[in-house]
C-alpha cells in the first residue's frame, strides 16, 4: 500500500470540491516532526498563489470538506491547520493496524502489484548494468554499475514490473586482435586456454607488451582484428574460447557478491554487429548523418557550445570501423523495437554522461526510440580511497573486484571470532560472507548515487550506524526474542493494538515501504532505501528498550500485538535487504 497516494486521493477530492482544479497537486509530504504530524499536505499554498486567495481560508475549506468525508475520519484521527496554510494530518492507530495486519498476511508485504489497478500499469523495462569488458577481469570500478543496477531491478520485479536485464559486456574491437594472436601463440606452445587465460589481467598485459614492442606482432593482432570481422571459422572459435572463460570470470564475481545476472542476460557488443551498417545507413537516408571528412558523422545543434558550434558525434570512422555511438544506437533500436521496453535504463560512471545524452537525442531523432519509451542514462561517482583519489592498489594498480570481496570477508571473519569465538568453522564462514559482502555493498549502495565516496574498512564493517552488520544484527535480534519465547514467528498472531508513540512510529514507518520502492524505482536511487530500513532498525531499538514484549508484568493482548509488530518488521529488514541483494541470518 502507499499512504502517500491514498492521501493525495482524497485531499485531491477535498480541494476539488472547494473549487480548485481537478490537477492541483495535494503535494503530500512525510512530517519529520511527531507533532505536526504524520503527514502534511502543502499543496493549498501554491494553488492560492494561483487564484490570488488567502491560503489559510482556503486550507480551512478543505479541513472542512474533509471532515465530511467519514471513511477519511477512519484514516486520520486529527486534521489541524499550520502556518498560512499547512495541512497536518495525524494518521488513526485503529487504521493503521488495520493496515499492519493485511500487510502482514500479504506474501508481498503489502506492496501493490502492477497492474492490479487501470493506472498502474506494468511496464517491460530493460536494464543495462555491470557491463565489464571481456578482455580483463572485473575490478573495483564495476562495483558500482553491478549492485546498483541490480538493486533497482529486485525493486522493480517486487512492484511487479517485467524486467529485461541487459549484460551489456565488451567483448568486440580492435584489442581482441591483439589477445587472439596471443592466445594463438599460447595454444601453438601446447598451452590450455583455460591456464593461459587463468589470470586476465597478466595475459592482457603480456599481449600488450608484445602489441607494442616485439616486431610484427602489430600486424599479425590487426590481421586477426580483420579476419574476426570477416568471420573467419578458426578466429571465431579462438574468440569464443576467449569469451567463455572471460565469462567465467565475471559469474564467479556475481555469485560472490549475491548479483541475480547470469549468462541468458549477456547481450555483448558483438550482438549488435550486423545492425551496425543498418543504422548509419538509415541515419544518412534520413539526413541526420553527413560525411565528413572521410567519417560519417551527426551534428547535434541541441548540444551546441556557447559559439554555436554544434557537438559531433561520430558514428563510422573514415577506415570504415564503427564506435561505441553506433553500437548504442542498435541498442536502442533493439530495445524498443525487439523488447518492446516501455523504458530503458543504463547504468554507468558520470565520464559517460555526454556519451548517453548524444546517444538519446540521435536515436529520438532517428526513431530508434519513440518517444513514449523512457530512456534514462544514471551516472554514479567514483570509490575513492582515504586520500580522496580513486581507490587503487598501494603501489598505484587497479584492485580486482575478486581480491575486495575476499578482503571483506577476511576482515568480516576475524570481526566475529573477536565477538563470537564460540561459533563453528562452518557458521563463521556463513556469517562472514554475508556481513563481509554485505557490508561493501550496503557502504557503496547507502551514498548517493551521483556523488563520489570515501571507501573505509572500520566504517563499514561496524554494529552501529548505518551499515549492513547493524541491520543483519538489528533482524537477528529479533529473531532470538522468538527463540526465546519459544515462539516460532510464523504462528504469531496477525491482529495489531497500537498504543505507545514508538508503537505509531514503527506503525507508520512499516507502512512507508511502497513509497519507498517508488522512489528507488522512479530514480534509480538505491540509498533511499537504506536510510529507510537503518530508520526502521533505529525505530525498532528505541521501541525495543520503551517497550516491554516477554516481561511477566506483559498482558497477553499487548505481548501478541508487539510480537506482530517484531515480525512485521523482520519481514521487511529482511525483504528490503533483500531488494539491495544483502542476505541475512537467523544468529549473529
Amino acid at each position: 500500500m502507499n499512504i502517500k497516494q491514498i492521501l493525495a486521493k482524497k485531499i485531491s477530492a477535498a480541494m476539488v470540491a472547494v473549487g480548485l482544479p481537478e490537477d492541483t497537486n495535494p503535494a503530500i509530504s512525510v512530517s519529520n516532526r511527531p507533532q505536526f504530524g504524520d503527514y502534511q499536505a502543502n499543496g493549498v499554498m501554491g494553488a492560492a498563489k494561483k487564484l490570488k486567495t488567502n491560503p489559510r481560508e482556503l486550507a480551512t475549506k478543505v479541513v472542512e470538506q474533509l471532515a465530511l468525508d467519514d471513511n477519511f475520519n477512519n484514516i486520520a484521527d486529527k486534521i489541524e491547520l499550520a502556518g498560512p496554510g499547512f495541512i497536518n494530518i495525524h494518521l488513526a492507530p485503529s487504521w493503521l493496524a488495520t493496515q499492519l495486519a493485511q500487510t502482514n498476511i500479504d506474501k508481498n508485504l503489502g506492496i501493490t502489484q502492477r497492474g492490479s489497478t487501470p493506472t498502474d500499469k506494468q511496464q517491460t523495462v530493460v536494464v543495462d548494468y555491470s557491463a565489464p569488458n571481456l578482455a580483463k577481469e572485473m575490478h573495483v570500478g564495476h562495483l558500482r554499475s553491478t549492485i546498483i543496477g541490480d538493486a533497482v531491478v529486485r525493486a522493480l520485479e517486487l512492484r511487479g514490473d517485467k524486467v529485461i536485464r541487459q549484460n551489456h559486456m565488451g567483448d568486440w574491437g580492435t584489442q581482441f586482435g591483439m589477445l587472439l594472436a596471443h592466445l594463438n601463440d599460447k595454444l601453438q606452445a601446447n598451452e590450455v586456454a583455460e591456464t593461459a587465460l587463468s589470470d586476465l589481467e597478466n595475459f592482457y598485459r603480456e599481449a600488450k607488451i608484445r602489441f607494442d614492442k616485439e616486431d610484427g606482432f602489430a600486424d599479425r593482432a590487426r590481421e586477426y582484428v580483420v579476419k574476426l570481422q570477416g568471420g573467419d571459422t578458426n578466429c571465431a572459435k579462438l574468440w569464443q574460447q576467449f569469451i567463455d572463460i572471460s565469462i567465467k570470470h565475471s559469474e564467479d564475481i556475481y555469485q560472490k557478491l549475491n548479483v541475480t545476472l547470469t549468462r541468458a542476460d549477456i547481450m555483448g557488443e558483438s550482438a549488435y554487429n550486423d545492425d551496425l551498417p543498418k543504422v548509419v545507413e538509415e541515419l544518412l537516408a534520413k539526413g541526420i548523418a553527413v560525411a565528413d571528412q572521410g567519417a560519417i558523422v551527426v551534428f547535434i545543434d541541441e548540444m551546441a557550445n556557447k559559439a554555436g558550434e554544434p557537438s559531433v558525434f561520430i558514428v563510422q570512422k573514415s577506415g570504415g570501423g564503427y564506435l561505441y555511438a553506433t553500437t548504442d544506437l542498435s541498442a536502442c533500436r533493439y530495445r524498443s523495437g525487439k523488447l518492446n521496453a516501455d523504458r530503458i535504463i543504463i547504468f554507468t560512471d558520470a565520464r559517460q554522461a555526454l556519451h548517453f545524452k548524444q546517444v538519446e537525442i540521435v536515436a529520438r531523432k532517428a526513431g530508434f526510440l519513440p518517444e513514449s519509451v523512457g530512456y534514462d542514462h544514471c551516472p554514479f561517482g567514483m570509490m575513492m580511497g582515504n586520500d580522496g583519489k580513486p581507490f587503487k592498489t598501494r603501489t598505484g594498480g587497479t584492485i580486482k573486484l575478486a581480491e575486495l570481496l575476499d578482503e571483506a570477508v577476511v576482515r568480516a571473519t576475524e570481526l566475529i571470532k573477536e565477538k563470537k569465538p564460540d561459533y563453528s568453522d562452518e557458521q563463521l564462514t556463513e556469517i562472514a560472507k554475508k556481513v563481509g559482502i554485505g557490508a561493501v555493498k550496503f557502504a557503496d549502495l547507502s551514498k548517493n548515487r551521483t556523488s563520489d565516496y570515501i571507501f573505509n574498512w572500520k566504517t563499514m564493517l561496524s554494529f552501529e550506524g548505518a551499515t549492513a552488520p547493524y541491520l543483519q544484527y538489528a533482524y537477528a535480534r529479533i529473531q532470538s526474542i522468538f527463540n526465546k519465547a519459544g515462539i516460532d514467528s510464523k504462528d504469531v498472531a496477525t491482529s495489531f493494538n497500537i498504543v505507545q508513540p514508538q508503537e505509531k512510529a514503527l506503525a507508520v514507518k512499516l507502512l512507508q515501504f511502497e513509497e519507498v520502492l517508488d522512489a528507488v524505482i522512479s530514480e534509480c536511487t538505491p540509498n533511499l532505501l537504506c536510510n529507510y530500513l537503518y530508520e526502521l532498525a533505529s525505530l525498532y531499538m528505541t521501541f525495543y528498550e520503551a517497550c516491554p514484549i516477554l516481561k511477566e508484568d506483559v498482558s497477553n493482548t499487548v505481548k501478541q500485538s508487539r510480537l506482530a509488530l517484531c515480525q512485521l518488521i523482520a519481514k521487511t529488514l529482511k525483504q528490503g535487504l533483500d531488494v539491495l541483494g544483502i542476505e541475512t541470518m537467523e544468529r549473529m
